[in-house]
């Protein structure tokens, strides 16, 4: 659930958003007042992955997931009366994007989460920016390394070492769990990339292309639940609710709010809410669950952000006008 790379792309989406804000009608609801309650969304979503577990299996918190989150986006699209994608080539492309940003890494956090506290997840999520800046210096022409965005990813890893305990040799922590959370960190700028490569311009909207993608996603994980699953014998009352609220609240009206707040404030204003996820998912797991905390995990965590805030900052552009060849700047001496 972090934004990075891209400005223009949504956490657990990666469709490429206007990147601008556009005019319209004022919001009911002060855009301040979304941005809080969208960080607490995906603040607590590693919370209720964590509940989700203690009652189903991870393949079965995913599929759940994206269910509910799909039957949100269906009922918006209906409401807005949304196209649809009509190329066949575009449902190819979104087919990839919905295993790389939503069925993957859905499903990594939710097995790491068997083994990890939820505050770590929250933590290895933040790397995102992280992956991204590297991975963009590579595939992406663009995407050019300046000295800032170098310093950035190099405090970032920083502070994943000091997340992990590494002056310890990483005693106490379980490199599997670990491993598959920031895999799925990983996957999500892959996705990003994927979608910036293959799905600009499409001619659809964001909300019609998003609601397609998690359409896709949840059709994968219904032909990989029953496969590596069998049928729940019973569903918890609290788990359940825990799964109900991560796809209709964590994905299905988190995307709706991230696309309110960019087309009000844009991308740069809207992203900002990735850096405060880790820190509610931390306060959620210690508060709700009673995970422990050492005092390396919430360090370690604001040299992650630091870093990530570093790799996506811009150079401001110069307004000193240009010089023009052989000649000196004006001077009174």
């Amino acid at each position: 659930m972090s934004a990075p790379s891209a400005p223009a792309t949504v956490p657990s989406a990666g469709i490429p958003l206007p990147t601008t804000p556009s005019p319209g009608r004022r919001r009911a609801v002060d855009w301040r007042i979304r941005f809080v309650v969208l960080s607490l969304i995906w603040g607590f979503s590693f919370l209720l992955i964590k509940v989700g577990t203690h009652g189903y299996a991870p393949f079965q918190v995913t599929f759940g997931r994206l269910l509910f989150g799909t039957a949100v986006l269906a009922v918006a699209i209906a409401v807005r009366r949304e196209r649809l994608p009509r190329s066949g080539r575009t449902w190819g492309h979104l087919f990839v994007a919905a295993f790389l940003l939503n069925a993957l890494p859905f499903s990594l956090f939710a097995y790491a989460e068997l083994t990890i506290p939820s505050t770590l997840a929250g933590i290895c999520n933040a790397t995102s920016p992280l992956w991204g800046m590297a991975l963009s210096l590579v595939a992406l022409s663009e995407d050019r390394p300046t000295r800032r965005r170098v310093a950035g990813l190099g405090l970032g890893f920083i502070g994943v070492l000091t997340v992990l305990g590494a002056w310890q040799g990483f005693s106490g922590l379980d490199f599997g769990g670990t491993a598959m959370a920031l895999l799925a960190s990983l996957s999500y700028p892959i996705g990003w990339i994927y979608v910036r490569r293959t799905l600009a311009g499409t001619g659809s909207s964001a909300l019609a292309m998003t609601g397609s993608q998690l359409f896709l996603g949840t059709l994968q994980l219904a032909v990989v639940t029953p496969i590596f699953t069998s049928l729940p014998e019973r569903f918890p009352l609290v788990p359940t609710l825990s799964v109900i609220a991560l796809g209709a609240l964590g994905t299905g009206l988190a995307l709706l709010i991230q696309y309110g707040l960019v087309q009000e404030v844009g991308p740069t204003t809207a992203q900002m809410v990735t850096y405060f996820i880790p820190v509610i998912a931390t306060a959620a797991g210690v508060a709700v669950l009673g995970e422990q905390l050492n005092w390396n995990t919430p360090v370690g965590a604001l040299v992650v952000l630091a870093g990530a805030a570093l790799t996506q900052s811009r150079p401001r552009p110069s307004t000193r006008p240009a010089r023009l060849p052989g000649r000196r700047p004006f001077s009174r001496s």
